[in-house]
């Protein structure tokens, strides 16, 4: 696996190199292995050790495993198997090249040939992790000799609008538009001289699925000397995730993280390592973000894992932090490489594995959980969408037609994007009817129905949709569409205006699970609101302080967005917003590095819009610690908070 360049899938540009006649065999094979092949520079590496060969004094086995490692990380090992036999035959036998051996077999299509390989390698290799994989793939090739012959009802076709001569691959949808990444611009990357891969997206013209226009994302997104691929977009619009490599130096040449950005006053920021998702010493690349965004799906080679590069998946908390990175386990990884997962409207995983039975390189797969017996089974898409090449990188328009990404035969460029429309069944159509309640909060925790609450449903453009009131047990009802997001807003005179977002995507079942042209399903949801106490005082999450700073932080400017937010949906409300400090430091120094940082989060909500008459700004030093007599530096940051209060309800 390729994983110290950004994805396995870069195709390294040949440039023939003649290797200089006065130079000795030796001399030219450790100036491959030094300046070529240990930089990543394999096609340039294999051509000087075919100019070894050619001189008939070389070391012929190692030179021939040497070209045969240098095509598989080219990923042409399907031209690898003569070379790593050549290599075998005279006598060059390192354990990792009898495997190496069989995958390339298979790669080529011999499927009986890697299998009898394979079975040699189970019986005489020294690793363990390729013996078992070894026999994985003994049975893997017994159940791929069926694949060919399963019938489906994809229709495929390369966009070739979408293509050019260089790597285009990762289509993703967002709204109308498809992104993806592609390697056209033509500069080099300094670590192995690929083609730079950027972000770009497509526009379509009259919703035709192969007409367009292309564009690069901007150049804070794409910043040079590293690669940028594989963009997941919340279907908000707010978060994009993508993974970006290190700057080809020899100290950054193999990181590979992921990366965030956020749509903010109509541009996207900055991206920012994603720290709480990357390894640091790991490959972490392919996100795809789950239908509610709530998580995050991406692969790694991170130890611990099932083998080569496992897909794994990461939550969103309830303020809006990445944790809880979990592998996703049996069945869905295998001994092998699985990667590019992408989840779809219905809740299906997708993603492309070499460790599944497959045709040959990466196929791609479907997991789906039995809603009876929760079982997970892993099933091959099958031909046309899967071929002896790499398949990788799929996306969906709809429920019956998207994109995927491929290097088989017949295409523009290394990879190509193509087009897939699933022909089976038309497209049944589900409704929801959305049962809800509202309920208020006691102040000692307790709930009880809320009557007479005015609940509306608003669409992803801000539209109010539909307008009730709750009745004298609280409840409302509101039809919804599906793959719909909305937001719900229920309104109460003495109580904070309650936003929750609610989507139907995921909630239909499978297609082929209905038996009506028309279904309707019933949904139940429950919105609870708070009463609005004067002078009651409510501590923000996040909002903390450098010692001694008083700049706002992003973390910070998130959580005060919530503020801006809450202002906004009640707007009769006046608020004071306070600071603190810890105990460190002198006291009127405290009292006015408090205020200045009360301030600044005041300065910050009104330059969102918010009337400065509807918040005053108040620090209050050291005077009021949550954690008295703190000693930690973790109690210290408790410490130095910020907190609002309603002070008044206006008119």
């Amino acid at each position: 696996m390729k994983s110290n360049t950004f994805s396995k899938y870069i195709l390294l540009s040949a440039s023939l190199l003649t290797a200089a006649g006065c130079n000795s065999p030796k001399a030219l094979t450790k100036k491959a292995d030094a300046e070529f092949f240990s930089k990543g520079e394999y096609a340039k590496a294999a051509d000087m050790y075919k100019d070894v060969l050619k001189t008939g004094k070389g070391n012929n086995g190692y030179l021939n495993g040497q070209i045969g490692e240098a095509l598989r990380m080219t990923n042409r090992q399907d031209s690898a198997a003569p070379f790593y036999k050549a290599a075998i035959d005279a006598g060059y036998k390192p354990d990792s090249v009898a495997f190496a051996y069989a995958e390339a077999l298979k790669s080529a299509g011999q499927w009986d040939a890697a299998a009898e390989q394979f079975n040699a390698y189970a019986a005489s290799g020294t690793d363990p992790k390729r013996v078992k994989r070894a026999k994985k793939e003994v049975e893997n090739i017994a159940a791929a000799k069926a694949i060919p012959g399963k019938f489906t009802h994809f229709e495929v076709s390369n966009a070739a609008a979408l293509n050019t001569t260089a790597a285009d691959f990762s289509p993703v949808f967002h709204g109308t538009e498809l992104y993806f990444t592609s390697g056209r611009n033509g500069v080099r990357y300094t670590g192995d001289n690929t083609e730079l891969l950027d972000l770009w997206q497509f526009k379509f013209d009259d919703a035709d699925p192969t007409i367009g226009t292309a564009s690069a994302l901007p150049k804070n997104l794409n910043p040079d000397g590293v690669h940028n691929a594989s963009a997941t977009i919340t279907k908000d619009g707010k978060t994009m995730v993508f993974a970006r490599s290190g700057n080809g130096t020899r100290k950054s040449f193999q990181e590979t993280d992921l990366y965030i950005s956020r749509f903010k006053d109509g541009k996207w920021s900055d991206a920012e390592a994603l720290t709480a998702v990357n390894s640091p010493s790991a490959w972490d690349a392919c996100p795809s973000f789950s239908p509610d965004g709530k998580s995050l799906y991406f692969a790694s080679n991170r130890p611990g894992g099932q083998g080569g590069i496992d897909i794994y998946r990461a939550q969103q908390d309830q303020n809006g932090r990445w944790s809880k990175v979990t592998n996703m386990g049996e069945p869905i990884n295998t001994t092998g490489d699985d990667m590019f997962p992408s989840i779809s409207d219905d809740g299906k995983l997708y993603f492309s594995s070499d460790g599944h039975p497959g045709l040959g390189n990466l196929d791609l797969m479907v997991a789906a959980r039995d809603k009876d017996t929760k079982k997970v089974t892993v099933e091959n898409l099958g031909v046309p969408i899967n071929s002896s090449a790499d398949d990788f990188g799929i996306t969906f328009k709809n429920a019956v037609e998207g994109y995927f990404s491929s290097n088989r035969a017949g295409g523009k460029g290394q990879d190509d994007i193509y087009y897939f429309k699933n022909t089976k069944d038309e497209l049944k159509v589900v409704k929801f009817n959305l049962h809800g309640i509202t309920k208020e909060r006691e102040d000692d925790g307790t709930v009880k129905i809320l009557s007479g609450t005015k609940v509306k449903l608003v669409d992803e453009k801000g539209t109010t949709v539909s307008e009730v009131e709750s009745d004298a047990e609280g409840k409302f009802e509101f039809p919804l569409a599906m793959q719909k997001n909305y937001t719900l807003l229920a309104e109460k005179p003495q109580f904070y205006t309650k936003r929750e977002a609610y989507t139907t995507f995921g909630k239909q079942p499978n297609n082929e699970d209905l038996h009506q042209k028309e279904t309707t399903i019933d949904l139940e949801h429950t919105l609870t609101l708070d009463k609005i106490h004067l002078e009651k005082t409510i501590v923000m999450d996040n909002i903390y302080y450098d010692y001694n700073k008083a700049d706002i932080k992003d973390t910070a400017a998130m959580e005060l967005d919530k503020l801006v937010t809450l202002m906004n949906d009640n707007p009769k409300i006046h608020i004071e917003l306070s600071s603190h400090t810890d105990s460190r430091g002198k006291d009127e120094y405290n009292m006015n590095l408090s205020q200045r940082r009360a301030q600044s989060a005041v300065d910050y909500i009104v330059s969102k819009g918010i009337d400065v008459s509807r918040i005053t700004a108040k620090g209050y030093g050291k005077t009021k610690p949550i954690i008295e007599n703190a000693m930690t530096e973790e109690d210290f940051q408790k410490n130095r908070r910020t907190e609002f209060k309603v002070v008044k309800m206006g008119e």
